[in-house]
């Protein structure tokens, strides 16, 4: 990215003042700046801000995989059958490709910062609702509205980073990235326990989660006001649309071969994720694993994340081609799921490690997401594009693996379609990987 485009409101502030620029301080509460301000972020409020990404990545998972690590009970509560289960696996991605194609407009409407409180929100509300509402529909729609709050969210995960940390995006993509990956092994590795000790009822275990959602409404009220766009976003007008100079070219992304490789990336990525956290528990079960073990397996391949989740992108960083990372990351998919197939309980915790360091496939994403466009209007519409696109491709996914696993009466094709999807994610990701941006090809 250019240097103007990274260039923190200080260190600019500061070059004013080196050319001789006259510049007042302003005194008083009003230098501590309000967001939307032109004034540089004061320290507290980038603290708060930081703060608000952590709690809101922690809540990004919880709905999904606490879930899968209860889905047993859930499937015998509700009455489901395989492909109904299967079906309910699919509504996260489903969800994240109608959704998240809403959240620039909504960022340029009513501010990233509100929208993201907003979502928060909407996750608490739905986690509360789901258990409670007893009907297979109900279950479905109540998770459907958290999972808007995690579409809007994801969406504008790096637009934030972009708005308020342009200088350190790679650090703080590392750090939400960290977060997420320590909530969903959190989520797997607890709902267990937990429900036990709140009497064994599944409705309990699944409604505490909305506890952490609402907590993480808190830092984002401070910015529900705040419209200020991400570096290089035109400023929305008064109608709330974002106005383009009249010699600035329309990015037109579907047109850049790095953003279709970008969405088919992610959308390989994710369809072995949503797999993972939705199913990983119950082939475990069926190997013979007890419930308890299964979902401190699936938060060991989860937990894999939290470390890896704030190196990758540190590394992905400093190289010009993320390719040689993508295949590493697909070759321990491979071996993760080789081993599944031959030896599931056998060797439980090593396939649980490799598929774990395999999903760190997502964080990478969203890093080569940030390295891709030159401008954080090119990030927003990027962002949009591969994330949307992505989830749309991957919600076949989870389905079809339901479907398989019910008509064939075990769980070696449905891993089979795991490893062979390991493939083409692989190709995706180097050509995504390429040292060019959306620019050049739009």
């Amino acid at each position: 990215m250019p240097d103007d485009e990274t260039q923190t409101p200080t260190l600019k502030r500061r070059e004013t003042l080196n050319r001789g620029g006259a510049a007042s301080t302003p005194a008083g509460p009003q230098a501590q700046r309000l967001p939307g301000s032109a004034e540089a972020p004061a320290p507290w409020l980038l603290r708060l801000i930081a703060v608000g990404l952590v709690l809101a990545a922690l809540n990004l998972r919880p709905a999904i995989t606490s879930l899968g690590a209860l889905l047993e009970e859930v499937r015998d509560g509700l009455h489901m059958s395989g492909s109904v289960a299967g079906v309910l696996t699919s509504v996260p991605p489903l969800c994240f490709a109608v959704f998240g194609v809403m959240a620039p407009r909504l960022a340029r409407r009513f501010g990233a910062g509100a929208v993201v409180c907003a979502g928060m929100a909407a996750i608490a509300a739905g986690l509360v609702i789901r258990p409670y509402i007893g009907s297979t529909a109900g279950f479905l729609a109540a998770s459907a509205l958290a999972l808007m709050g995690i579409a809007v969210s994801n969406i504008l995960m790096p637009v934030i980073v972009k708005r308020w940390f342009p200088d350190r995006v790679g650090t703080m993509t590392g750090l939400y990235s960290m977060a997420l990956a320590l909530g969903t092994a959190l989520a797997a590795a607890v709902t267990v326990p937990l429900t036990s000790a709140m009497g064994g009822s599944w409705q309990s275990g699944l409604a505490v989660w909305a506890v952490l959602a609402a907590l993480a409404v808190l830092p984002w009220i401070v910015l529900v006001r705040d419209r200020t766009p991400a570096p290089g976003t035109p400023a929305p007008d008064r109608s709330g649309q974002a106005s383009r100079p009249a010699d600035a070219p329309a990015l037109r992304i579907t047109r850049s071969r790095t953003a279709w490789g970008l969405a088919c990336f992610f959308g390989l990525q994710a369809t072995a994720a949503y797999i993972t956290m939705g199913w990983m528990p119950q082939i475990f079960r069926d190997a013979g694993v007890s419930a308890g073990t299964a979902g401190v397996l699936l938060a060991v391949t989860m937990a894999m994340g939290v470390p890896l989740a704030f190196v990758i992108p540190r590394v992905a960083g400093r190289l010009k081609q993320q390719g040689p990372i993508v295949v590493v990351l697909g070759l321990c998919g491979l071996i993760g799921y080789g081993g599944l197939y031959l030896a599931p309980a056998a060797g439980a915790w090593v396939w649980a490690v490799l598929l774990g360091v395999a999903n760190c496939a997502f964080p990478l994403a969203l890093t080569m997401i940030g390295m891709r466009s030159r401008t954080g209007a090119g990030v927003v519409r990027l962002s949009a594009f591969a994330q949307s696109t992505g989830y749309l491709l991957s919600i076949p996914g989870p389905l079809l693996v339901g479907v398989l696993y019910q008509h064939s009466g075990g769980w070696g094709l449905p891993i089979a379609l795991m490893a062979g999807l390991m493939i083409p994610q692989m190709v995706a990701g180097v050509l995504a990987g390429r040292d060019r941006t959306v620019e050049d090809e739009c």
